[in-house]
């Protein structure tokens, strides 16, 4: 067959390593076989049971003869002992007859030429052997008709010294031409090309799907479709829905080559000609529960993948991401919460581009330094997407206008969120409410973790501890504030018959998951023995409503905090165990923790309305939040708020997440940053962590530091374990308290520009916290920044992630840049600068040519935001700058899709600013101008005119700052301001 085609690996260095740890480690199941039969060796040797009668027959040979014999035997029947974690799956025997009837062909295995396998370059090594903990011998390599070359330790990472080459350059690896699918047809289709991919042989995994088609779709001129389906059989497809293009594009800004023995892509940026991806460096596999490509990529720099505890740009040293949501605490190297098969890559000259696997099955992504990626998946279809920029921001906005953009939320969503496990009554919580408002600490939103709950069960409140918690919510309402109570999906199966509704009515109407024998499933979580509701059936979204509905009555909460929703369970499957299947044990098992898809959640084989558990698991919390998203909009009739832990494409479109239980430690500190970046480019920008950190006890001086980086996470929650002391900032001495306070005032003040980046993220599909390079793309030195971000793209964060320290190192792209404090001008050409930072400050830079407008704070946002605006202009060289508002009545629903909005732009130019209104509401006519500031005004004025009449003005000569005061402009009205 003819050799595949590899692009030459670039000879470059990963300079930004990923946190690295333990990955976890799985186990395979031996092979179901028959007892009766003989055993079968992975190379296939004379019958064992001829073998033992020739024994008997030659037992009067010579004792050397019979002994040479024997170790003949002995060496033909190799194979892994019994008490391995990993078999490989038994070959295909010749004549074999498949459940159609048809005849299966031979595994046709060829040893490979040594000389040819050491020639491959190692970082070009793709691995014939994934399985995780499997002991590669030669044999075991070999009957897979694969190259087998030992890598020393000392030649590849620490991490890759286990015999196999885990996570480190593999020892069992493909060789040339190793058997793949073939293109024997091609045709011109109305949205691009189809085809029928034919496989010769079969491979090493049950279940080989002999013949493909192949469908591409132009859908746009920067995205490209890609289908590989099973023409004879339907297989389970995500249902979410994804644009229908009709027509094929017309300048599309790439080409496809395809390759047609072996098949293979081939998709090139026309522009620059830089091959975006490569599917012939490795051979395609798709059987039955093993979907497996791998491809090129043109450059090191590789983000989202989500979701994993690492830095923001990937380590591409040979790392596997698995996917699969997994309730465990943020680790490195491990599944978490949520499932997003999606990556950004970076280009030589600064393009980008997105690619996006449209499969919710467990898969593995294999990263690896040639630099290339493997795409591992057990189910589903391969179905993708590449998206072609062909900067970071616009491959962002492509890919969510395939999954969705993301809601806009409520305006008390950006408030500060006020949580901890562990208040014991409703009267502690209303205690800490009452003394944040005596030290005059902002708050919005009081929430309560399972403590108020009767016996940890779904719509009941304890009737003892939480007896007042009715009144609690009322005067947070009172006060202009908002209640968020948490619900896991569990429901409580054991309470007597009639007692508890949830349960009765769940069971009458059919909502539950049930088990493979059709029975309801049933796991066990906080409230002990527990059904889990199925959210992918429209019965039990309206079921979910019903008893929110019935509750709200009870308690008006306002907002819904979905947890435990990967979904959690303590047991292993269900009470009654899981089935023998292939589903539960399939060939290949990703390197989910656990080593079990059952491991801590359903057993795979659990029956849903659209499909086995097996498909849809990564999907539950993302069908939750639509549910509980639909309900809450149905019961208050406004903007829904939901926080999930569990997530997958397109949940932005109705909740935020937070990024889990982190710890109180320094370094969940300063990895949150990647999290909250990596999630806006994943399309859910409402996201943030554990403020202080949930488990553990927080350090006053961590908790202060992580109070001002929070200030500036989109979603700002302080939350905190049970047991653990108290964390809020009324609970810190004087000191620490008032920095908290100020840092909080200061995220208040800045609620419009925040505000209007959510706007920009539900219309246009931006970022709000937004990595360095998104806006430098040009400038390498930005592609590994991880402990700075900016909001929007010219409010630059820079935190003091690190203890002990009163100063911080930050990265300042080539620009002009102000102090935001001060309008201390900051010239860069590219370059580290060190930023005083003492325990009360969080450094702010605003970026040349942008205005943001700002406002007088409060301690809550419905105060807040009826307050004046002042204007803050950091004026680029040539004196120009810009920026607008979005605002709206801040909890309607679809205010721009309806038109109930208004849209407000700002502009300097030569010496004068306009502000024009493109689009009134009577909301903004309630809004003042209070006054505006000018950074890098080069000189001090003679006079200043608002509107034509003459204004009294302050100039600061050491920083060139302008200042107009008293303006008393309304907002929704156009005006000038000009100086000269």
């Amino acid at each position: 067959m003819v050799s595949y085609k590899r692009l030459d690996p670039e000879n470059v260095r990963f300079s930004n390593a990923a946190l690295l740890g333990e990955s976890a480690l799985t186990q395979e199941n031996e092979s179901v076989r028959d007892p009766e039969e003989c055993e079968r060796p992975l190379i296939p040797p004379r019958p064992a049971c001829s073998a033992t009668t020739g024994l008997l027959v030659l037992g009067s040979l010579l004792l050397v003869l019979c002994a040479g014999w024997l170790l003949a035997t002995m060496f033909w029947l190799h194979k892994v002992p019994s008490d391995q974690p990993h078999k490989p799956p038994t070959p295909s025997s010749a004549n074999r007859t498949d459940a159609q009837g048809s005849k299966e062909q031979i595994l046709s295995v060829t040893v490979p030429n040594p000389q040819a396998c050491a020639v491959i370059a190692e970082s070009w090594r793709f691995d014939c052997y994934p399985e995780s903990r499997a002991v590669v011998t030669r044999e075991m390599c070999e009957a897979r008709g694969c190259c087998f070359i030992p890598v020393s330790s000392s030649s590849t990472s620490s991490s890759s010294s286990s015999p196999s080459g885990r996570h480190g350059i593999p020892w069992c690896f493909y060789p040339e031409g190793f058997g793949s699918y073939s293109l024997v047809s091609v045709n011109d289709t109305a949205l691009g090309e189809e085809g029928r991919l034919v496989r010769d042989t079969k491979t090493y995994y049950p279940g080989d799907i002999m013949t493909l088609h192949l469908e591409i779709r132009h859908e746009t001129n920067t995205r490209l479709r890609v289908r590989i389906t099973d023409p004879s059989n339907s297989r389970f497809e995500v249902p979410i829905t994804v644009p229908n293009a009709t027509t094929k594009a017309d300048s599309p800004t790439y080409s496809v080559e395809l390759s047609k023995e072996p098949f293979g892509l081939i998709v090139k940026r026309l522009s620059t000609g830089t091959v975006l991806l490569n599917t012939t460096v490795a051979p395609l596999f798709y059987a039955d529960q093993f979907l497996q490509f791998s491809s090129s990529l043109p450059s090191r720099f590789i983000y989202g993948l989500g979701e994993h505890r690492s830095t923001f740009l990937h380590n591409i040293q040979w790392t596997t991401l698995t996917m699969w949501a997994r309730d465990v605490p943020p680790v490195e190297m491990t599944n978490l919460y949520g499932a997003h098969p999606f990556y950004l890559a970076m280009e030589e000259g600064g393009d980008a581009h997105g690619f996006f696997l449209l499969n919710s099955n467990a898969m593995d992504v294999a990263l690896q330094p040639a630099p290339a990626l493997t795409w591992r998946t057990i189910g589903g279809i391969l179905d993708f997407y590449v998206f072609l920029g062909p900067d970071p921001s616009s491959v962002v906005s492509q890919y969510l206008e395939v999954i969705g953009s993301p809601a806009m939320p409520v305006y008390w969503a950006l408030g500060y969120h006020l949580c901890r496990w562990g208040y014991d009554s409703s009267n502690a919580t209303w205690d800490v409410v009452k003394s944040m408002r005596n030290y005059g600490i902002p708050q919005d939103v009081q929430w309560n973790d399972i403590d108020y709950m009767q016996r940890f069960m779904d719509f009941t409140y304890d009737p003892s501890r939480f007896s007042t918690l009715p009144e609690l919510v009322k005067d947070l309402h009172f006060h202009g504030q908002r209640y968020v109570m948490i619900l896991d999906p569990g429901i409580s199966s054991t309470e007597p018959a009639g007692s508890y509704s949830p349960y009765d009515e769940g069971l009458k109407r059919g909502v539950f998951i049930n088990d493979s024998d059709g029975n309801t499933l049933i796991g066990k979580v906080w409230p002990g023995l527990t059904a889990y509701p199925d959210f992918s059936s429209d019965v039990t979204h309206e079921w979910w409503y019903d008893n929110l509905k019935r509750f709200h009555e009870k308690v008006a909460f306002d907002g819904l905090w979905i947890d435990m929703n990967e979904p959690s369970n303590f047991l292993d499957g269900s009470t009654n165990g899981c089935p023998s299947s292939s589903l539960e044990d399939p060939p290949y098992t990703p390197g989910i923790l656990g080593g079990l898809l059952r491991s801590k959640t359903l057993c795979a084989t659990a029956q849903q309305k659209i499909s086995v558990h097996y498909n849809v698991h990564s999907l539950y919390g993302l069908m939750e939040a639509k549910a509980s998203a639909s309900a809450l909009q149905r019961i208050a009739g406004k903007r829904p708020f939901v926080i999930s832990r569990s997530s997958f494409p397109s949940q932005g479109m109705y909740s935020g997440h937070w990024l889990g239980d982190n710890r109180s430690q320094w370094k969940d500190l300063y990895a949150s940053i990647a999290g909250i970046m990596t999630f806006n480019l994943l399309g859910i920008p409402l996201v943030g962590a554990d403020i202080c950190g949930f488990g553990e006890e927080p350090q006053e001086e961590m908790c202060v530091r992580w109070t001002q980086l929070g200030a500036f996470y989109p979603f700002t929650r302080n939350h905190n374990g049970i047991d653990m002391k108290p964390q809020d900032p009324t609970a810190f001495s004087p000191l620490a308290r008032t920095a908290m306070k100020q840092a909080l005032l200061l995220r208040y003040s800045l609620f419009p520009i925040l505000y209007t980046l959510f706007h920009h993220a539900h219309v246009q599909g931006h970022t709000v916290a937004r990595p360095l390079m998104f806006e430098f793309p040009g400038d390498v030195k930005t592609y590994g920044i991880d402990r700075q971000f900016l909001w929007g793209k010219g409010l630059l964060v820079t935190p003091v992630v690190d203890p002990g320290v009163d100063y911080v190192v930050g990265y300042f792209p080539a620009g002009l840049w102000y102090d935001y404090y001060t309008g201390d001008s900051v010239p860069s050409k590219g370059e580290e600068l060190r930023l005083q930072a003492p325990l009360d400050k969080i450094n702010l830079h605003l970026r040349e040519g942008v205005i943001i407008p700002t406002q007088r704070p409060n301690i809550t946002l419905w105060v807040s935001s009826g307050q004046p605006l002042h204007l803050v202009s950091a004026l680029s060289e040539d004196g120009s700058a810009s920026g607008d508002l979005f605002w709206d009545d801040g909890e309607s629903i679809d205010t721009y899709e309806t038109n109930q909005y208004a849209y407000i732009v700002f502009d300097v130019t030569q010496n004068v600013m306009t502000s024009q209104v493109l689009r009134s509401h009577l909301e903004a006519t309630y809004i003042t101008v209070e006054s505006a500031s000018f950074y890098g005004v080069k000189a001090e004025p003679d006079r200043v005119l608002v509107n034509s009449q003459d204004a009294a003005f302050t100039y600061r000569a050491n920083q060139q700052v302008l200042t107009v005061s008293e303006l008393g402009l309304n907002l929704s009205q156009n005006f000038t301001i000009s100086w000269m």
